[in-house]
């Protein structure tokens, strides 16, 4: 028994070596890292081109170097405030994104697989759907009766439409043979839906919604700003890009600006990962 035990142990480090080394081996990873190195020694030179060589660059030299904003991004990570923010910011592009995923989906599904449905309701859809999400901050502020509502349903905007349209779009791409098809095998209208309909706008479902998490993050940012963070205590990423604004802060902007795009890789790598385990067949390509 010791040795069997021995020898699944031995074959766990393996395993989590080889993993290891993969890693390590990872062209995509090392790209990814050289892209990042290579864009910050641009960005440093750039900034601090005009005190090396006497004049200013256009736009890059306006902005801090990448080394201005490292001492700034140290200085506010002890902070318990600036990660409330990421916490808050987090918990509105969440409730806003699942809610869109909730309504969306199904009346993606619905105007794809009813045509008097979709006759009644896309003519509104369409219509409300230009409109663009930080419209209605102004409406919502108003209407909702807390701020934190009126962010949340800003949000949401942000990513149904997206959501809805995606959703729609794959469901109706899907070949009309396969469906035919199964009919003449005795499908019913359930088994056609679950295993025909759902399997095949799966792509799109993911789709739209990586696309809408990118748009909702853009949105909560702009929402938090306007609306003043939507509590007393944090506020949230997009207000404290605000503030750093208001109080003449360059670098704390760029860190405000730089934990979004952190925040939204994250989310958006979420998605993809859920994606690929949804759709096995998607990891041969």
């Amino acid at each position: 028994m010791a040795a069997v035990s021995e020898t699944a142990g031995s074959a766990g480090v393996v395993k989590r070596r080889t993993r290891l080394q993969r890693l390590k081996e990872s062209r995509k990873l090392w790209r990814g890292i050289t892209a990042i190195i290579t864009g910050l020694i641009l960005w440093e030179i750039g900034s601090r081109w005009d005190v090396w060589f006497g004049y200013t660059l256009p736009f890059i030299g306006l902005i801090p170097p990448p080394s201005d904003v490292a001492v700034a991004w140290m200085s506010v990570l002890p902070q318990p405030g600036y990660w409330e923010s990421w916490y808050l910011s987090f918990k509105r592009v969440l409730a806003g994104f699942g809610v869109a995923q909730l309504v969306g989906i199904p009346l993606g599904l619905a105007l794809a697989v009813n045509r008097y449905f979709r006759e009644f309701f896309f003519p509104v859809f369409e219509i409300l759907r230009p409109i663009p999400p930080l419209a209605w901050v102004p409406a919502s502020l108003i209407f909702w009766p807390t701020n934190e509502m009126s962010i949340a349903f800003v949000t949401f905007l942000g990513a149904f439409f997206t959501i809805v349209i995606n959703v729609l779009g794959g469901a109706r791409t899907i070949d009309i043979s396969l469906l035919r098809a199964a009919q003449s095998m005795g499908a019913t209208q359930w088994d056609m839906f679950w295993k025909i309909v759902f399997p095949g706008t799966l792509p799109s479902i993911f789709t739209g919604a990586a696309v809408g998490m990118g748009i909702t993050w853009e949105v909560v940012l702009a929402a938090e700003m306007i609306s003043g963070g939507g509590t007393q205590g944090g506020g949230g990423l997009g207000f404290f890009i605000w503030n750093s604004y208001m109080g003449g802060s360059l670098p704390h902007i760029v860190v405000g600006m730089i934990s979004i795009g952190i925040a939204g890789y994250l989310s958006s790598s979420a998605i993809r990962w859920l994606g690929d385990w949804a759709m096995p067949w998607r990891r041969l390509f």
